[in-house]
């Protein structure tokens, strides 16, 4: 039987169980299925250089028009969005312990700052000029702040009771 998770807060569960994962996935197949258009968009400067440069015999071409280490490292990538997914969704739906909530959404809020950190190399403006958001950045910026954000609450207990019955973070401990 499944754990009731009613004491953490409608928006958390929608969030955290439903939106992240999904989008994640979404990423994921992005990443492996196509990649070209993943690494265009993630850069499209880089794209054309890659694709310009291939000199590789046809044996060691990813088939995809990707350098074939460029296709591995994107398809462990998606690998990772996966795991991430699955992780989220599956351990946070296996239980209604807000420390192990907790603990999770940490580690997902460490990844979070690792990953807002990898797109600096398009340049700081990245982080503030949405006007020139493409999908993808959209997904590695604009989605991510808005994840490092629920979990940032979460963590702080906002809306969260502190013995994990909700109720907001200001109920009083017994």
């Amino acid at each position: 039987m499944a754990p009731s998770l009613t004491h953490i807060p409608t928006p958390y569960r929608l969030f955290f169980l439903h939106i992240e994962p999904l989008s994640t996935i979404i990423g994921a197949i992005y990443a492996h299925l196509l990649q070209p258009t993943y690494l265009s968009l993630t850069d499209h400067p880089s794209y054309l250089a890659l694709t310009s440069l291939s000199t590789a015999p046809p044996s060691l071409a990813s088939g995809n028009g990707l350098p074939t280490g460029v296709s591995i490292a994107l398809t462990q990538l998606a690998n990772l969005y996966l795991a991430f997914a699955l992780n989220e969704a599956l351990v946070l739906r296996s239980t209604a312990d807000v420390r192990v909530w907790r603990a999770l959404l940490f580690g997902l809020l460490v990844a979070d700052f690792g990953h807002l950190w990898s797109v600096h190399l398009k340049g700081w403006e990245v982080y503030w000029e949405v006007w020139r958001w493409n999908a993808i950045d959209w997904g590695n910026v604009g989605f991510v702040y808005c994840g490092a954000m629920m979990r940032i609450c979460f963590l702080m207990g906002v809306g969260v009771g502190v013995d994990g019955e909700g109720g907001g973070a200001g109920k009083k401990r017994r």
